[in-house]
């Protein structure tokens, strides 16, 4: 079969920045050690091209959520490296974590069986201080079970890292009356929002995720937190719209003159949602590109008033710097890189 032609849509991907955030989150976690979280194919923007500079940048700990996910990590770091958050759900997962060398994060009780019956090893432990997601409970931490597990990391995962409430730190102390009671190496409680709450909060390991591809969850870290993902489209056709025409499904858009429009080749397939209706626009050398009527599956319509000279093959910008993308869409800043699509020519 003849190779396929570029894709009309691309994602440059801003090495640099990347690079620069890790360090940058590195420093601000003091005397504790950053990780990296690149689970979700390092939250959309692609393990091949992330993964590489992470590591290079100085990450020695790597945090999935699937172990689908530890193959396509492990062709750039030891195995080893690499932890699995919702650790073994059955045996065949703890042979293969045994097989592989990728670290089960230990979640419940049951787990904790089920590992120690496979074999055992080098395994971390979740405690649940209040999010109520995974992790053994604060009244389970006295178990046998736990006792018998060669725990490296101890860890727990804020719930309310973003925002100044009561719940940190009564998680904080939660978690600091865990760590004499059980056995460990090193412990890790920070995520990206986490870090910046302070020194108290970082322990030995801290386990950035969002902030690494550009997500900015706390106003502390906006000055230190670069763009990384850069989404730009290629117009696929133009076409002129006389007064009184519709664009789009529902007809939700009326052209109020004649006017000239173009199709852009994204739609909410390649996480381009249909929340932007109405209020989103690409940009082309630093005019603005309105878009017109409902978003579709692979396609949005734009107004070329303001840009009478550009038109099919020529490429526009999306604006994506997450924390004003998240205002203006009301996705969070997570889902608007998680929900990139597979189309895009990562580069």
């Amino acid at each position: 079969m003849a190779n396929a032609p570029p894709p009309t849509l691309r994602l440059k991907l801003d090495r640099e920045a990347l690079a620069h955030n890790w360090t940058a989150l590195d420093r601000m976690s003091g005397e504790a050690h950053a990780g990296a979280a690149v689970k979700a194919n390092c939250y959309g923007l692609g393990i091949d091209t992330c993964v590489p500079v992470l590591r290079d940048a100085g990450a020695e700990h790597f945090f999935v959520a699937h172990w689908s996910e530890v193959e396509a990590i492990a062709l750039h770091v030891p195995a080893k490296r690499i932890a699995v958050l919702h650790g073994p759900l059955n045996a065949d997962e703890a042979t293969y974590a045994r097989q592989t060398g990728a670290v089960p994060v230990i979640d419940s009780l049951r787990q904790a069986k089920l590992w120690s019956e496979s074999g055992g090893g080098r395994c971390h432990l979740m405690v649940d201080s209040g999010i109520n997601r995974l992790g053994i409970s604060l009244t389970e931490i006295s178990d046998p079970l736990i006792d018998a597990l060669d725990i490296d990391v101890l860890m727990s995962h804020l719930a309310c890292a973003d925002e100044d409430v009561p719940m940190n730190a009564r998680q904080l102390a939660d978690f600091r009356s865990v760590l004499p009671r059980i056995k460990h190496k090193s412990a890790s409680f920070a995520n990206s929002a986490g870090i910046a709450l302070g020194s108290e909060y970082h322990f030995d390991l801290t386990r950035p995720g969002l902030s690494l591809y550009g997500g900015v969850p706390r106003e502390e870290l906006a000055e230190d937190i670069r763009q990384v993902a850069y989404p730009e489209a290629a117009i696929i056709q133009t076409r002129n719209l006389s007064a009184g025409e519709t664009v789009g499904y529902n007809a939700v858009f009326t052209s109020d003159r004649d006017m000239r429009v173009g199709v852009v080749s994204i739609g909410y397939a390649d996480g381009y949602l249909r929340c932007w209706t109405g209020k989103g626009k690409f940009e082309h050398e630093g005019r603005n590109i309105p878009v017109l009527g409902k978003v579709s599956m692979d396609m949005v319509v734009v107004d070329l008033t303001g840009a009478p000279d550009i038109g099919e093959g020529d490429w526009l910008s999306l604006p994506y710097h997450l924390p004003d993308a998240a205002q203006q869409s009301t996705l969070s800043q997570y889902e608007l890189l998680t929900l990139l699509g597979t189309r895009y020519d990562r580069q």
